[in-house]
Parts: C-alpha cells; sequence; structure tokens
C-alpha cells in the first residue's frame, strides 16, 4: 500500500528528486540551492558514504526547503543501482514523477522547474540539454566535449528521434514508466551508467512523449580527472552498451 506524501510543491502531481552522491562535498551547496519547494522531496543516496560526505548532506538539508530523505549503501554500488534504490521509495510512496540530477554542483535545482513544466504540459519523459538555445555550459574537457556532440546524433539515427543532449544526466519522467511490463529496471546489468541510458532508450522508442529542454551544465573544476567521476574505457562501455545491446535485441 502506497504511504502518503506530504505535498508542498505548485504542481499538479507529487514529484522527488534522487541526487546519487559518491564522496561529493559538494552535495551541501546542491541541496541549500532547494531555496524554494521545488519538489516535495530530496531524495539522497550516498554510495560507500564517509563522515565528510555525511556531514556536507546534514548541512545542506537544514538549508533545503523541500524534506531530504537520506539512504545509503555501504559500499560502491554503482550510480544506476543508487538512482533505482531512489526509484524504489518513489514507487513505494506513490510518487508521479521523478527528477534525476548530480549532486556535485553541475545541475542546479533552479531550473528544475524548467524540466516540470514540460511534464506539466503533457509529456512523459524530459531530458535536459545544454546545447538547446537558453541552455549553457562552461568548462566542458574538449574530449567529453566531442563525445556529448556526437553521441545524440547516433541516437538521432537509430531512435527517429531528435536528440541533443544524451548525455546529460539531468531528466524528469513520469513513474508510470517504470512500471510498463515492457520496461525492466531491476536487472543487474544496469547498476552503473547504463541504466540512465537504458530508461533513455526505452522512453523514446516505446511511444512516450518526448522532448528536451535548454539547462545548465556546469563543470566545477578542469584539472585531470577532477570535472567527472566517469572513467574513459571503463565507464563509457556502460554509457555506450544500452544502445548497441537494445538496438541489437540482445537485451531486453
Amino acid at each position: 500500500m502506497a504511504m502518503a506524501v506530504k505535498k508542498i510543491s505548485p504542481w499538479s502531481f507529487t514529484v522527488a528528486t534522487i541526487i546519487p552522491v559518491w564522496r561529493e562535498p559538494a552535495i551541501r551547496k546542491v541541496l541549500s540551492r532547494f531555496d524554494r519547494p521545488y519538489v516535495d522531496e530530496v531524495l539522497v543516496v550516498l554510495d560507500e558514504p564517509t563522515p565528510e560526505t555525511r556531514r556536507a548532506v546534514e548541512e545542506g538539508a537544514r538549508e533545503a526547503v523541500p524534506p531530504v530523505r537520506v539512504m545509503e549503501n555501504e559500499r560502491r554500488m554503482g550510480i544506476g543501482y543508487a538512482i533505482r534504490r531512489g526509484l524504489e521509495h518513489c514507487l513505494r510512496m506513490a510518487y508521479e514523477v521523478v527528477v534525476v540530477m548530480a549532486g556535485n554542483g553541475k545541475d542546479d535545482p533552479r531550473e528544475i522547474p524548467r524540466l516540470l513544466r514540460a511534464i506539466e504540459a503533457g509529456y512523459d519523459y524530459v531530458q535536459g540539454s545544454r546545447f538547446l538555445p537558453g541552455g549553457r555550459y562552461e568548462k566542458l574537457p574538449f574530449f567529453r566535449g566531442v563525445f556529448v556532440r556526437l553521441w545524440p546524433f547516433i541516437w538521432t539515427l537509430l531512435t527517429g528521434k531528435r536528440c541533443t543532449d544524451v548525455a546529460n544526466g539531468f531528466r524528469a519522467y513520469r513513474t508510470r514508466l517504470l512500471k510498463d511490463p515492457r520496461i525492466n529496471i531491476w536487472q543487474e546489468w544496469l547498476d552503473h551508467y547504463a541504466l540512465e541510458y537504458y530508461l533513455h532508450y526505452k522512453a523514446l522508442t516505446l511511444g512516450y512523449r518526448f522532448c528536451e529542454v535548454p539547462v545548465s551544465k556546469v563543470y566545477p573544476f578542469r584539472h585531470r580527472g577532477g570535472y567527472s567521476k566517469i572513467k574513459p574505457y571503463r565507464d563509457w562501455v556502460h554509457i555506450v552498451m544500452p544502445l548497441i545491446l537494445l538496438r541489437l535485441g540482445a537485451r531486453k
């Protein structure tokens, strides 16, 4: 039986934000930017939490307007696993919409209304894009820039849906997608970055209403390895794999 949600957001639907975090002190600043009831609840899922990360979450939660719930995984399970734990909670609480965003400061909670206005307008799945007019990006590393520009063209070609920014993890979607029997997010191969692209592919190819909206993507610093926890080759496999496997019918 679904539990009752205390609604504080202005939307016609209940909405939660999931923020997966692994050793990220910037989560304090991210949470402090929830200075209005953009959503009804913020769910922070900590992988392998450290005392410093816990303290950053506690400090940020005190400044956030929406209530902040914390879930912990004792060891690093992967971003897909963390998001899935958050989604389990959202389904249990009968949230109608979920926003997923980064916890390292690259995404701005104050832009969540851009995504949710599209949901309010009738879309099922909304992708944030730094490349649309009105969007922006800063300190985008060169090789990452080449990939994130090329990747949407491949998706557009293979799905028939125009995409401008597939690699942006700032997204919103209706939870009814997760109840579709053609979508199975509980598969173990989706524990890492593959989950986000699996859902992206399913939403685009199963007839759900999809659009992109302009958002900001600001990389916090640029020294080698500092702008992202994504490791070339190792993690890129999980990013590229879902499109290939699903397109070939090797995975469901």
